[in-house]
């Protein structure tokens, strides 16, 4: 790998980028060289052949140009890899000692991260061409490039042992973009693992995904279950979802290295107040059009209303607040199948605890009802 020293000939031009980019408001920019070999590509051979990546058939499609960031564009000699912090106000484990109110991934609680960086990746890739010229491509998230391999090779942070990236300034709350470019710049030095003997991401998984350190069973994730998974969520992890409705950050909020984070300073990454612990009785009645206009400007509208709607439906089964059956039997008639079934497990959850709050003895036709209910919700 080449490492970046003072004689390369584009050290002030490199300098000049990252004095750039964090004008145009990236709090991180490192550079690594795009064409050198790399070990990553084998790595997610091996994810997609264990089938780890689940319904996710997309990563399997695109394998091959997500092998090396050259793989989708043989010119490219650098990466410029950009972050912005988007450190949340409070620690998201707070979110989940609530059981009525719903807990939502820091990440998704603004605005959708890649209208905001993809602007300024632009912007930087336009100054870029028109300064030094070289042809730049820009990417973010949604396009095969590996990015988490590339910002730690650009000395951005490191994948900890959850495979997240880990900043030592910014903790675990960093967004990615990339710019490749065909120009040939110096790289920087790449961060090294500072995880050491730690495992409390390991630990603290809900559903044990990780079946030994840095490797991630996405199908057990409930990032991805919440979010990648169109149909029924395997009843095995429902009681496990708690009341996450959108994502999972207890990997990434229990790191120890997060006591260096700091808020984002990006207003369009702040929490939306109807975001901080909205209440699931009230996200469980939107429809489509209601739906789309809360979460408007949101990586949540993704997802469509059918699948929020089951989730919610999930986290409220785990509540145990049989107040809550009052939202939830309207939805047994809903055009959706999904969202059928999680009504219906819901239900069965709800009825179950009520029956049994009621204590001893249990008449021989509330045991059928129960025992009705119990099998409906698997």
């Amino acid at each position: 790998m080449t490492i970046s020293t003072s004689d390369h000939p584009h050290t002030a031009l490199r300098d000049e980028i990252r004095a750039e980019a964090l004008r145009l408001g990236f709090d991180a920019c490192g550079f690594a060289s795009a064409s050198d070999a790399w070990p990553n590509g084998d790595w997610l051979r091996q994810f997609v052949a264990e089938g780890f990546h689940g319904a996710m058939g997309w990563m399997a499609e695109t394998l091959d140009r997500r092998s090396h960031p050259t793989a989708m564009w043989t010119d490219a000699r650098t990466a410029v890899v950009l972050g912005v912090n988007y450190g949340p106000e409070q620690d998201p484990l707070l979110a989940l000692q609530d059981p009525s109110r719903a807990a939502i991934s820091a990440y998704a609680q603004g605005d959708d991260y890649h209208e905001v960086i993809k602007k300024r990746l632009k912007a930087l890739a336009r100054w870029m061409h028109g300064r030094f010229g070289g042809e730049v491509k820009v990417f973010v998230d949604t396009a095969p490039l590996m990015e988490k391999p590339l910002a730690q090779r650009a000395g951005l942070g490191w994948q900890g042992k959850h495979s997240n990236l880990v900043s030592r300034p910014f903790g675990s709350w960093l967004f990615l973009g990339s710019v490749l470019t065909t120009l040939d710049l110096p790289a920087d030095p790449p961060e090294v693992d500072h995880c050491g003997s730690c495992r409390a991401c390991l630990d603290i998984c809900p559903t044990k995904a990780f079946p030994a350190p840095y490797r991630l069973d996405a199908r057990r994730c409930i990032s991805y279950l919440t979010i990648e998974l169109s149909g029924p969520i395997p009843v095995e992890f429902r009681e496990a979802l708690g009341n996450r409705i959108y994502g999972c950050d207890d990997c990434l909020a229990v790191c120890p290295w997060n006591k260096f984070a700091q808020l984002s300073s990006e207003a369009a990454f702040h929490a939306r107040e109807t975001l901080k612990g909205p209440s699931l009785a009230q996200l469980v009645r939107l429809d489509d059009a209601a739906f789309r206009a809360l979460f408007s400007k949101s990586p949540i509208k993704r997802i469509g209303r059918d699948r929020f709607v089951r989730n919610v439906l999930y986290a409220i089964g785990n509540s145990g607040d049989a107040a809550l059956m009052a939202v939830v039997e309207p939805l047994l008639a809903d055009a959706a199948p999904v969202v059928r079934g999680a009504a219906v497990w819901a239900a069965g959850r709800l009825a179950a605890r009520q029956l049994s709050s009621l204590g001893p003895p249990i008449e021989e036709t509330d045991q059928d009802v129960l025992r009705e209910w119990r099998a409906l919700a698997g």
